[in-house]
């Protein structure tokens, strides 16, 4: 496995836990979605998988080695954390904040060279946003700001990419440029965890989901095992109903509505 949490708790105070015994894997070149409500633990488990934040119990792995264990540096050239927003203290281009992606290709006190400004100007090309390269990142929209930080993201090169809300902010034309970015790379062993507010794009790219509910992992799995109408609605707190195709005798999950009405 690329990344493993084992039996992973996280507490900010002490007695108040915001993830309880969370379980999960990523394979290489596996999309797994993290699906919840606001406050569930996902930012919170992003981070435990980033090496940001240790653990109160549990442990996360490493391709079979303990986080812990990695030097910052390759940490980094092994799994990246792209959040939702980022509003940096000084006034940088578009192309500087995606080199900050190659700092852990470069050493303590290394500049990038040619070969750091053609992967950052390539990441910008992928996300569309070439064209503004020059431009001062704190003056493009909210929108723009998250194509900004994925391409950092993908600058960055590592093994596995952990995204907080990728599709938040984003038009849906956009949304649906990074998300088959990401399909495309995962094609290529690149692994992804992506947390979502949107379980209609987990329908679409997910090879497996994690539903989270306050702090407790609801369910782990399949789309088909995971994105059921009962476990949607124990999820979120409201009833849900998912759209079904028939297709070569099997039913196939086509859409994920909520009930009008139905808040518990």
């Amino acid at each position: 496995m690329r990344i493993e949490a084992q039996n992973i708790s996280y507490a900010y105070r002490v007695g108040k836990p915001v993830l309880r015994d969370v379980s999960a894997s990523v394979a290489a070149g596996e999309v797994v979605y993290l699906l919840g409500s606001n406050g569930g633990g996902k930012t919170t488990l992003l981070s435990c998988l980033a090496g940001i934040l240790t653990p109160t119990e549990g442990h996360v792995l490493v391709d079979g080695d303990d986080i812990r264990h990695y030097a910052p540096g390759d940490r980094a050239r092994r799994v990246g954390l792209i959040p939702q927003l980022h509003v940096p203290a000084f006034a940088y281009s578009v192309r500087e904040i995606v080199l900050m992606g190659r700092a852990p290709h470069l050493g303590l006190f290394g500049s990038p060279r040619h070969a750091d400004f053609e992967i950052a100007d390539n990441a910008l090309e992928s996300v569309g946003l070439a064209r503004f390269r020059d431009r001062t990142y704190t003056e493009l929209s909210g929108g723009e700001r998250q194509l900004v930080m994925i391409a950092r993201g993908l600058a960055q090169q590592c093994d596995t990419l952990l995204m907080d809300e990728p599709d938040a902010h984003l038009d849906p034309h956009n949304q649906l440029r990074v998300l088959e970015i990401v399909a495309g790379l995962a094609e290529q062993g690149l692994s992804f965890v992506i947390s979502s507010h949107t379980p209609n794009n987990a329908l679409m790219y997910a090879n497996r989901v994690m539903l989270i509910k306050r702090g407790r992992l609801l369910a782990f799995g399949p789309v088909g095992h995971t994105l059921t109408e009962a476990l949607l609605s124990e999820a979120y707190d409201m009833e849900t109903e998912v759209i079904y195709e028939e297709l070569d005798g099997r039913r196939i999950p086509r859409a994920i509505l909520p009930r009008r009405g139905s808040l518990r």
